[in-house]
């Protein structure tokens, strides 16, 4: 694990060199497939070191943030062919990328929670310098007051662990339940509002809509799985409390999922509509996290790396439209497919796979998530018949309205796609629809 952080951290002053954009690219890119060759098989910690070490949990997500950040790089051209402090946005990319590895491979808790808030910097920094708006200042605001605010009962949570222990050690840490209830909230409260829960979501449309599109890609591909990261390491520490509280989060979740999915319908901002569709999505992975069962814990994860390529991918989607017409409104993009023939298929594409159809990774996950909810009560099939309903409706919203009807006067005749936003495209849709090919490592990994 120390290998591909130290080479992380010697890629850092290349950012600065003038000229080095491509090639820091080619390295990520080089350093993405090192990673796959590691292919961890193990549920247990391997490539231990003093706080770094890897599970197959971790490796799924230590792997969607090298690709994703890979991916930033590839769509986020603009910002080189615009000299738009390229180096500095390089820098950036890259010292995100090093505090999710952190993050990710941390076996420290404390360590763990250090860089769960440090990766928010950087988010931060993307948001409020490369953001298209003013308003860009008000969605830092929130999306720094919303996390810093609930991450501190879990500072005294993580604290409290450590002390009862002895150890800050992950394993040694949650091997076994406490009864407490105020440990349970202080210690989950964070990773709600980081996922983001319903009720707690306000800052996500807002950061995704004044966000550029390679801080929506990262917000939306990595960062919003880093609540659900930490609720599958902890709770095995929360069983107890887990079994007596859980009913509660299950229902906001699955409520939360269908009227999110109905504000879905009633966006005309492409971006809010994705990120209003995120929260729908991660509401479904809370409510099958919160049933504490096998099917439960393995389908939250897969949609998680499902999601997280899907939902970036969409992102590209709307940016390459913004790029050409200069407004996210679906009232000016709409008749794509006269306007850009090409995109239509990979509009199809991706949009299917947000709604699950098969053969994308996202069906398995669900049909998983709704098997484990189902088997916790069976009174949760209405939420989440309306839920797999108006998913579908939203997704059907957005590809039909962009893409059908008459083009907007104010544009061009027509437009074609550079090769670039097709490899990206296809780079978002290749693993989702493969990775069900290969689904043991999601599906069994515990």
């Amino acid at each position: 694990m120390l290998k591909m952080l130290l080479s992380l951290v010697f890629l850092t002053p290349v950012c600065l060199a003038e000229g080095s954009w491509w090639m820091v690219q080619s390295l990520l890119f080089m350093m993405a497939f090192v990673f796959m060759l590691l292919n961890m098989s193990s549920s247990f910690f391997v490539n231990l070191s003093y706080f770094l070490g890897c599970d197959v949990l971790s490796y799924g997500l230590l792997l969607l943030s090298f690709w994703i950040c890979v991916l930033m790089l590839t769509a986020s051209e603009s910002v080189l062919r615009l000299k738009n402090y390229n180096s500095f946005f390089l820098f950036l990319v890259i010292s995100l990328l090093g505090l999710l590895f952190c993050t990710f491979s941390s076996t420290n808790l404390f360590l763990f929670y250090l860089f769960f808030e440090s990766s928010l910097i950087p988010t931060l920094f993307l948001i409020l310098g490369w953001g298209y708006q003013p308003e860009r200042l008000q969605a830092g605001v929130y999306l720094l007051f919303y996390t810093l605010l609930a991450s501190l009962p879990l500072l005294i949570g993580v604290f409290y662990l450590g002390d009862s222990r002895n150890s800050l050690f992950i394993s040694f840490c949650v091997g076994s339940s406490f009864e407490h209830v105020l440990v349970y909230v202080s210690l989950i409260l964070a990773f709600l509002v980081s996922m983001p829960m319903f009720l707690v979501h306000l800052w996500l449309p807002k950061a995704h809509v004044e966000a550029p599109v390679s801080g929506s890609m990262i917000l939306a591909g990595v960062l919003l799985k880093l609540g659900g990261y930490g609720l599958l390491r902890i709770f095995s520490a929360l069983l107890i409390p887990g079994l007596v509280f859980n009913f509660i989060w299950v229902g906001v979740s699955l409520v939360g999922g269908v009227v999110v999915s109905l504000m879905c319908l009633r966006q005309t901002d492409l971006s809010a509509l994705i990120a209003y569709s995120s929260v729908a999505h991660m509401g479904m992975v809370l409510g099958g996290l919160m049933t504490l069962s096998y099917w439960g814990f393995c389908s939250a994860f897969t949609l998680m790396i499902a999601h997280g390529l899907c939902s970036s991918g969409l992102f590209c989607l709307a940016n390459i439209s913004y790029e050409r017409t200069g407004s996210r409104s679906l009232l000016i993009n709409r008749g794509l497919m006269n306007f850009m023939p090409s995109m239509t298929l990979w509009w199809f594409l991706l949009s299917s796979s947000n709604m699950a159809a098969p053969p994308s990774l996202n069906l398995l996950s669900e049909i998983g998530l709704i098997n484990s909810l189902v088997s916790w009560s069976w009174v949760s099939m209405v939420m989440l018949g309306f839920l797999s309903f108006f998913s579908a409706a939203y997704t059907l919203y957005l590809y039909s309205y962009s893409q059908h009807g008459k083009v907007y006067s104010g544009i061009y005749s027509c437009s074609i796609g550079y090769a670039r936003e097709y490899s990206l495209l296809f780079l978002h849709w290749v693993p989702l629809n493969l990775l069900i090919l290969k689904s043991e490592p999601c599906m069994l990994w515990l």
